[in-house]
């Protein structure tokens, strides 16, 4: 659960206590000029320990923070547009500020220090949220929380509104499905179970393994680029341009249309 390598990085002022996040680090990163216009955001394996600016980014819908070596979310309360959240491969353990982000919906918290179901109450009053991740099998990552085996049901009664935990559907459109399925993997280990008993030398069956890949329900912003919006802008312009000359055009034609049919001597032009 520890972080990746981190290396230095502009703006990010690595020092002993790890990579800070500097309004230097996010315009390198990005490329946008204000801290507000930055809506999706990827800062995966950086080293950061300390979140600094980032409650800046007040409009971000989309943000990736995962392996790094981050214990405080503190400026993450500012983001109240903020959608999906990968927190996964951090140190973790108190999730209060984030009872501000009132837009979340999908939560990925694997391979952190959540210790208790007290600690994800603060989660309660996000309406929105629809997916939370503790655990990731195939990644191998997990919270001390998830070695009780009643996890998910408990954590299902705290939090209602949630649609998928670890990524397994638990309410909506697909959970029949996915639960069906999985008492048939319970049922089929089951039965190799016996088989390896009455045999005598075969191996224990394998752990079901999840029906999806990590990530499947995350839900992804769409994403709007600053690049595209300036050239629409620009684009619009020119036409604006375009139909004022036109409408010069037409006039100076019509004066000039006017002038001809005046004139007695059809002969004698005028230059």
């Amino acid at each position: 659960m520890g972080p990746e390598g981190s290396g230095g990085h502009p703006g990010g002022g690595l020092g002993s206590g790890g990579v800070r996040i500097t309004p230097q680090l996010l315009k390198a990163t990005t490329g946008e000029f204000a801290l507000e216009s930055i809506l999706l955001l990827r800062l995966r394996g950086r080293g950061i320990a300390h979140l600094g600016c980032l409650g800046d980014c007040t409009n971000l819908e989309w943000l990736d923070l995962s392996g790094n070596a981050i214990t405080q979310l503190g400026p993450l309360a500012a983001l109240r547009s903020l959608t999906v959240l990968n927190l996964s491969r951090n140190r973790v353990s108190s999730l209060e500020p984030l009872a501000s982000c009132r837009s979340l919906q999908s939560l990925n918290l694997a391979g952190n220090l959540v210790s208790s179901l007290r600690a994800l109450r603060c989660l309660a009053g996000l309406r929105r949220l629809e997916s939370l991740r503790l655990r990731d099998p195939l990644a191998r990552l997990d919270n001390p929380l998830c070695a009780g085996a009643a996890y998910r049901d408990a954590l299902a009664d705290m939090l209602p509104g949630l649609k998928a935990i670890d990524g397994e559907r638990v309410a909506g459109r697909g959970s029949e499905l996915y639960q069906l399925c999985r008492d048939l993997d319970s049922s089929l280990g089951r039965s190799a179970g016996d088989g390896a008993g009455a045999g005598g030398g075969a191996d224990p069956p394998r752990a079901a393994q999840p029906w999806v890949e990590a990530g499947f329900w995350e839900a992804q912003p769409p994403r709007r680029s600053s690049i595209m919006e300036e050239a629409y802008r620009q684009f619009g312009e020119v036409l604006q341009e375009c139909r004022e000359l036109g409408r010069r055009a037409d006039d100076t034609i019509a004066q000039a249309e006017r002038a001809l049919s005046t004139r007695h001597d059809p002969n004698s032009f005028v230059f």
